[in-house]
């Protein structure tokens, strides 16, 4: 449980700062793609707002016949078009004749495109961003074969049988190549097995049930690179250096005369020396420095070690034309992720609702704690197929909920009645309402009864 004071509020500020301009781009451009076809279609668009509405705006302005606005509830967005059942539920609208610039006066298949246009904008620019992210930044990379001296475990792998040093070989006898898809590849595809390389033997290990379901509850990465205690960043408030102290570069080699090779020996012998004084014997600039400290009361001593860069992460750059297709590549590799995810929800005994949903304030915490473009920009990319994949679902008030119906028009000949379409919105407006505040409500639970 944490409480008000203890909230870093410069950094909530910051996040939010991020998640708002992150989503008004979104919802502005999903809006747009059917705002344009719209008008090339002769529709009235009498609304165009970013954030909704109730009861009043922050800001409005008509410019023709378009009133365009800003809402108070940073929770969308909307296009209001003459003769649509919408958020808006104008019935009295519904009740008159149709009119010629009205989209129930539209043949379907021109329906169909003002329903698709929002989609197929957020996919568009998810794979663009992904694109220039790749043109700009690169992505990282961490080839399993650069892990030379294996991985280093945590209780969620140990209890898989993984020992420190094994070396992971395939999962479901389908080789692993990159490090970074490890974890995600466990999840997505429900792992029933890893293969490792162990002192030249290969061994398969049972992912026992629960593994996933662990991964998923505590955000933990399956296995980290094993590396050398080498220092990556030295912080106060754990513990207190009083002779010397450690700086950026210094590999452990010693605690207490202790020899110490690797990170998880020295994580194990941490303990065994809580809250008292301790001599770690460092490699230097080529010269052996001893460096005294006194522990905390969990055994630590403030250092961070930072596993996959010393096991050799790089940045594989793209040139401009080359990064067009790895971007469209890479977003509908996490458009096949949303989908598994969304699958793994009503098919998987591993994942729960209650452990895996989350609203605005779990997508806000994913920004960083300081302005960073590149992580921005992917959490912007991310975004937008998120926001593509959810709007397709065939739920009515969603946009799949409308091209659902519009499809059934053009096959069978039929319309749905207004009616129908009325309390269809609705019942769809009713489950999307439901499902939002359950969300925000787990959020809650989480951060302050947790």
């Amino acid at each position: 449980m944490i409480t008000f004071l203890a909230i870093d509020w410069a950094v909530v500020g910051i996040k939010a700062l991020q998640l708002i301009l992150s989503l008004s781009i979104l919802v502005i451009l999903h809006e747009m793609g059917h705002f344009l076809p719209a008008k090339w279609f002769k529709c009235r668009v009498e609304k165009f707002y970013l954030f909704f509405d109730p009861w009043f705006s922050l800001f409005k302005k008509k410019i023709g016949e378009t009133v365009y606005g800003i809402g108070w509830l940073p929770l969308g967005g909307y296009v209001k078009i003459s003769g649509m059942i919408d958020e808006s539920m104008d019935k009295e609208q519904m009740k008159q004749a149709p009119k010629d610039y009205e989209f129930r006066s539209k043949p379907a298949w021109q329906r169909l495109i003002i329903m698709i246009g929002g989609v197929t904008v957020n996919l568009l620019l998810g794979f663009f961003l992904f694109a220039m992210i790749l043109w700009v930044w690169g992505e990282n990379r961490l080839p399993m074969q650069n892990l030379k001296d294996g991985v280093m475990v945590n209780p969620i792998s140990e209890k898989v049988g993984l020992k420190n040093g094994d070396k992971i070989v395939s999962v479901d006898n389908r080789p692993v190549d990159d490090y970074y898809s490890l974890t995600r590849d466990i999840i997505l595809d429900e792992g029933k097995t890893v293969q490792v390389n162990r002192n030249g033997q290969v061994i398969n290990l049972e992912l026992p049930k629960g593994t996933i379901r662990s991964l998923i509850k505590q955000k933990a990465s399956f296995v980290k690179p094993r590396v050398a205690p080498i220092v990556d960043t030295v912080f106060s408030g754990v513990g207190k250096f009083t002779q010397d102290s450690l700086l950026k570069g210094d590999q452990v080699i010693a605690l207490n005369n202790t020899p110490i090779t690797f990170y998880d020996q020295y994580l194990a012998e941490m303990p065994k020396y809580k809250n008292q004084e301790i001599t770690l014997t460092v490699l230097r600039n080529a010269d052996t420095v001893l460096v005294k400290a006194k522990s905390d009361t969990a055994g630590r001593v403030g250092f961070f070690v930072w596993p996959e860069k010393l096991a050799g992460t790089y940045k594989e750059k793209y040139d401009f034309f080359p990064a067009i297709p790895a971007g469209i590549s890479k977003g509908w590799e996490n458009l096949v992720m949303n989908i598994k995810n969304f699958k793994l929800l009503f098919t998987s005994d591993e994942v729960k609702a209650s452990e895996s949903l989350g609203s605005f304030l779990s997508i806000g915490n994913m920004f960083g704690a300081e302005w960073d473009w590149e992580l921005f920009w992917s959490m912007t990319a991310l975004l937008s197929i998120v926001l593509a994949f959810m709007n397709m679902l065939p739920i009515p008030a969603l946009d799949g909920g409308h091209v659902l119906f519009t499809l059934y028009e053009i096959i069978t000949g039929r319309k749905p009645g207004d009616k129908f379409m009325e309390y269809a919105q609705m019942v769809g407006m009713v489950l999307l309402l439901g499902l939002m505040a359950y969300a925000i409500g787990l959020d809650f639970w989480r951060a302050f009864f947790k």
